[in-house]
């Protein structure tokens, strides 16, 4: 009888365990979103790893081994999110080595450039979108400075004042007395 009950257990223990469709369903896009990172060129062990246990957690599925698929397909997803990890490092180490590889040829350019010799001062050579010398160029006519017509502009008002015989000259600009 105790062993009629052992038996009755074990069998509902086994029956009560649903299929991990969540898991595995959680497994496959790790899967995919690692392909998608180019795990395979950055983390092909861990991405293998991540293959062959989704692979093992799909025939455990088909065998209703459903504990076992749960497991691997758990262990899937984890090896899939390290194998996505390390191709997302591997590609940034990618870009970081590029830009430095870029940096050093423009400082090697620029050193270049000023080692050159350095053109005339009144030579003008725009090379690129420089943007053209404006020390050369003369003002507009418009801003050339002339004196004020009589009677406009500033005047200068004398500061001690005025003799009662002197009358200041409304012509005079800018005298003092």
């Amino acid at each position: 009888m105790a062993t009629a009950l052992g038996v009755a257990l074990i069998i509902g223990g086994c029956a009560s365990v649903p299929p991990p469709d969540n898991a595995m369903n959680l497994a496959q896009n790790q899967l995919q979103a690692a392909r998608d990172a180019d795990a395979a060129d950055y983390a092909p062990v861990d991405l293998g790893f991540a293959q062959d246990k989704f692979q093992q957690a799909q025939n455990a599925m088909a065998q209703r081994k459903y504990a076992d698929a749960a497991n691997l397909a758990d262990e899937s997803r984890a090896d899939a999110e390290l194998a996505r990890a390390k191709a997302r490092l591997g590609a940034a180490r990618a870009q970081i080595q590029a830009k430095v590889q870029e940096n050093a040829r423009l400082r090697q350019q620029g050193e270049q450039d000023a080692s050159s010799p350095a053109p005339a001062e009144n030579d003008y050579a725009p090379t690129g979108n420089a943007a053209p010398q404006l020390d050369d160029m003369p003002a507009p006519a418009a801003s050339a400075l002339t004196a004020p017509a009589p009677g406009e502009g500033f005047q200068t008002v004398p500061s001690t004042p005025a003799q009662p015989d002197q009358t200041p000259d409304p012509t005079a600009q800018g005298s003092q007395p």
